[in-house]
């Protein structure tokens, strides 16, 4: 055992927790060094990990759906200087591994956790992973199963529990949970909702899309709220900043990260870095690559690190108004963007009150209340609207 390598989970990873997702080459193939080895999921990014050796895969010892923490051996690597002196022990240790009972076996930490949780015993479980070992995905299958075949409550009147089903959560969901729980806990929540007119934004995009697109660049409204919280910043740049309990750290550069829902899967907030020095079409090719990678699963752990303020665009799910949003700790605040609408407003016109009809929408402003006062909050969102409503490209 002392002369094979182990492929260790990363010391430094972008998440709270990572998962093991896929194994990349199989037990008893050859690798080379740097040869992408396994994959690790995290609540923001989907990593590799590489192979640290030539030779060959003899362990693995985390199964899809184990968690990793920072460290953990994964599996090992037999190196190919010694293959040739061990190729026979390594035969007959792969023969009684894989023709182990179920006694015999290993059942990961993810899956012992699982065993305890849900009342479940692993021996008992057709496994599905590598040689028939049970992963904690198939704990989750079968504990949702069973759920889903509960007995229905007694007749009308009765105490009976009313039905329902439980769904495993992903540890993705879990780790958000748990971000959001420490955002509140930590940081006293104060939101400021002003009204932004986006006709100005709404007729440069209408005039300069088609330009954009020949260029392969999709010109979104998140480009400009990207562009317009810049301006703000330079503004205020209190708001682009993190509480320490000695001082404010304020922040040079404006590290914008843009929630991007996943569906089911969750929340990912990648980042377009140092905004303040791309233009409009740097920014929206920009948002482009990294929306479409953050949907793929690609993304890099750089593409999720060092943002300094957020943007929730909520708005394009329907909602007009989201308050609070929750702070992306630890930053010092969050831009809310609702559902842009024609809305019925009053304009003056020659001196004259008219009533038109305006393209709008709510934006909010999240702030930790520790960093940030209403003057700033609102000094900010005042130098935000005024750069939508009078966007001249």
């Amino acid at each position: 055992m002392e002369q094979l390598i182990d492929v260790n989970a990363p010391l430094e990873q972008e998440g709270t927790k990572a998962v093991v997702r896929n194994w990349l080459k199989k037990l008893g193939e050859s690798v080379n060094s740097g040869d992408p080895l396994v994959e690790l999921e995290t609540d923001k990014v989907t990593q590799e990990v590489a192979a640290p050796a030539d030779g060959v895969l003899a362990e693995i010892l985390m199964e899809n759906g184990d968690s990793a923490t920072p460290g953990a051996i994964l599996g090992r690597i037999e190196p190919a200087e010694t293959r040739s002196r061990q190729a026979a022990v390594s035969a007959t240790a792969s023969t009684e591994t894989s023709s182990g009972t179920e006694d015999e076996r290993h059942f990961s930490p993810a899956v012992r956790h699982a065993a305890q949780a849900y009342g479940l015993d692993p021996k008992t479980i057709a496994g599905t992973g590598r040689d028939g070992r049970v992963t904690r995905a198939d704990m989750d299958r079968v504990f949702a199963a069973k759920s889903a075949r509960r007995p229905e409550p007694g007749p009308p009147g009765s105490t009976g529990t009313p039905p329902s089903r439980r769904v495993a959560h992903s540890d993705m969901r879990t780790a958000i949970a748990a971000h959001m729980l420490q955002s509140m806990a930590t940081a006293p929540h104060v939101t400021a909702v002003f009204e932004a007119d986006f006709s100005a934004v709404m007729r440069h995009r209408n005039e300069h899309k088609a330009r954009f697109a020949a260029e392969g660049v999709n010109l979104t409204y998140t480009a400009y709220l990207v562009s317009a919280s810049v301006a703000a910043m330079r503004a205020v740049p209190e708001v682009n900043s993190r509480w320490h309990d000695v001082a404010l750290e304020i922040f040079e550069d404006v590290n914008i990260g843009i929630g991007t829902a996943l569906g089911e899967r969750g929340l990912i907030v990648p980042v377009v870095h140092r905004a303040q020095h791309l233009s409009l079409s740097e920014i929206a090719g920009k948002l482009q690559d990294l929306t479409a990678r953050a949907r793929a699963n690609t993304l890099e752990p750089a593409d999720v690190r060092g943002g300094t303020f957020t943007i929730s665009n909520h708005g394009v799910s329907g909602s007009l108004l989201a308050a609070p949003v929750v702070i992306n700790q630890p930053q010092s605040a969050i831009l809310g963007v609702g559902k842009l609408e024609k809305r019925v407003v009053v304009r003056e016109a020659d001196g004259v009150d008219t009533i038109q009809i305006r393209p709008m929408a709510y934006v909010s402003l999240t702030i930790d209340h520790r960093s940030l006062d209403a003057h700033q909050t609102n000094s900010w969102l005042t130098h935000f609207v005024q750069a939508i409503e009078s966007w001249r490209g």
